[in-house]
């Protein structure tokens, strides 16, 4: 992932109008988070209202009563407080390993953010507790199994609460330590929960949020970055450019695949590797080249209908009941299907751009579909392997994107003795997606190896002689392409004899997720779609 460098020193949540780009510099770049004013008067009032309904002595879902089968046992205002730290310590089964850093300080960000809205009655310190966990680095431990994504995502929210009444496990500094010494050290002191707080921590879908969140900015710029490395392959095997002329793409105006034409055409600009072949007898190229556009450009299209719903959500009150000036009213704002379907969808988009790439890679290595190239990229086959392997790990990594590609949104297990008898699973949704996303980054990797090697073959053509150091370059990529070249030359010298190609997959994989392959590219062309 990304490393981000936060532009603001500090994020103002009202629960209205946090963005992506903010939730990012929260996440990832560490920036600190406030309240605003109006927000701070929303929760009071909400409180207020709680406050009403419990003198008022009526049967309320959550606050007076239990919780999911035991909606209908009468809990006394005197116990609320147990009542609350029952359902938090209960609710605390998650198992599996825990979420990394940033998906806590996203959770921890939109679980206030949703508070801050001013309709789950909560009191103004539960919030400015959340606050000062990001603040001060106190992060809640969350394991990552155990969420339906129906009722919210209980079960990892209720590790995320544990922190707040000095329970469960938290990073600080570094070092993993119980909840209340983390807290004890970052100079912050535990709540005890009063009444509707345990529920409204643990009812919404901040986990999916905050997986999902992240995995859209990844994901979208492993479009461009796709495109980059589609780039590099296509000079490689010596394809055309025509198939990315504005004039096809225009009469089916998809935008996603009027973005990736465009980068594609920006990235091969002026290269006299294509001119040096345009009266070749080739007709047209093989779909994995010719197609980039519109299969690259169909998963941007899912990334931005993930947006659309994830721009909505992360502004939404998603916990039950919600309390509204004059009345408290149970819904079901907690379930997580919207946010399942496109974690689904776009776990799906993400997939193809491994399928296409590790086609593309194919070709590279294989004499019968290279254009010339020397087989598996080496000049000593038979003695050396060159990439063959590298070809096979991609093929590996593809065909297990199938399995996690299956949709979980499909799938639905009744819980809580069928009173919750339809569940999004949304957090395996997310936790899938994840997985694909990092295996198509490792197969974006390999391409852009064997890429770059394929490249070196035809701007030094000595090489396919086998004479050793090349006298002069002949012929140049497009000036996109060759920043891309040069950066991957710059770190991962040419594969001359065979080696251990892991380390050098591992590398290119770090210029991809650190930004630096995207960047690079973009200061000599400007930005990309």
């Amino acid at each position: 992932m990304i490393t981000s460098k936060s532009t603001v020193k500090t994020v103002e949540i009202d629960g209205h109008n946090l963005q992506l780009s903010e939730l990012e510099d929260v996440a990832v770049g560490g920036a600190s988070v406030a309240l605003s004013a109006a927000a701070v008067s929303q929760i009071n009032n909400s409180r207020a209202v709680v406050d009403k309904a419990l003198k008022s002595g009526e049967a309320i879902y959550g606050i007076t009563t239990g919780f999911g089968k035991f909606k209908d046992v009468f809990i006394p205002p005197e116990d609320s407080k147990i009542l609350q730290r029952n359902l938090i310590l209960s609710h605390a089964a998650g198992v599996g390993p825990a979420f990394e850093r940033p998906v806590s300080r996203a959770a921890l960000l939109l679980r206030a953010n949703a508070l801050a809205k001013g309709f789950s009655g909560v009191r103004l310190q539960l919030v400015e507790l959340l606050l000062e966990c990001l603040n001060r680095g106190v992060h809640p431990v969350i394991p990552e199994q155990g969420s339906l994504g129906a009722s919210g995502d209980l079960a990892p929210l209720a590790h995320l609460a544990l922190v707040l009444i000095g329970e469960g496990q938290a990073e600080f500094h570094g070092e993993i330590l119980q909840g209340g010494e983390a807290l004890r050290q970052a100079g912050l002191d535990p709540l005890v929960l009063e009444a509707k707080e345990g529920l409204a921590l643990t009812n919404g879908t901040q986990i999916m949020q905050s997986m999902g969140c992240l995995l859209l900015l990844e994901a979208e710029r492993l479009a461009k970055v796709a495109d980059i490395i589609g780039a590099l392959s296509a000079e490689a095997l010596l394809g055309t450019n025509r198939a990315f002329s504005e004039k096809i793409h225009r009469i089916r105006p998809h935008a996603g695949q009027i973005q990736s034409a465009a980068n594609l055409t920006k990235l091969l600009a002026e290269s006299s590797i294509m001119t040096s072949h345009i009266d070749c007898p080739m007709v047209q190229d093989a779909y994995s080249l010719r197609c980039m556009p519109q299969v690259h450009g169909a998963s941007r299209q899912a990334f931005r209908h993930a947006r659309e719903v994830f721009e909505i959500e992360m502004n939404s009150a998603t916990d039950n009941p919600l309390v509204f000036e004059d009345e408290i009213l149970s819904g079901g704002n907690f379930h997580g299907q919207p946010l399942a379907l496109v974690l689904d969808y776009a776990g799906i988009a993400i997939a193809e751009l491994a399928s296409i790439s590790e086609r593309r890679t194919e070709r590279l290595v294989n004499p019968a579909l290279s254009n010339g190239l020397p087989a598996f990229l080496t000049t000593n086959g038979g003695l050396e392997s060159g990439f063959m392997i590298a070809q096979y790990t991609a093929a590996a990594l593809v065909s297990e994107n199938k399995v996690f590609a299956h949709p979980a949104s499909v799938d639905s297990i009744p819980t809580s003795a069928n009173q919750e008898d339809h569940v999004s699973m949304g957090a395996t949704a997310g936790r899938k997606a994840r997985m694909i996303l990092n295996n198509t980054r490792k197969v974006l990797a390999i391409e852009l190896l064997v890429a770059t090697q394929g490249i070196e073959y035809r701007i030094c053509p000595d090489l396919l002689s086998g004479s050793g150091q090349p006298a002069e370059e002949l012929l140049m990529p497009g000036a996109g392409v060759y920043a891309a070249y040069k950066l991957v030359r710059d770190n991962i010298a040419r594969l001359s004899f065979d080696r251990e190609l892991s380390a050098d997959i591992a590398r290119a994989e770090m210029l991809i997720s650190s930004g630096a392959l995207l960047a690079e590219v973009e200061r000599v062309l400007g930005p990309l779609e």
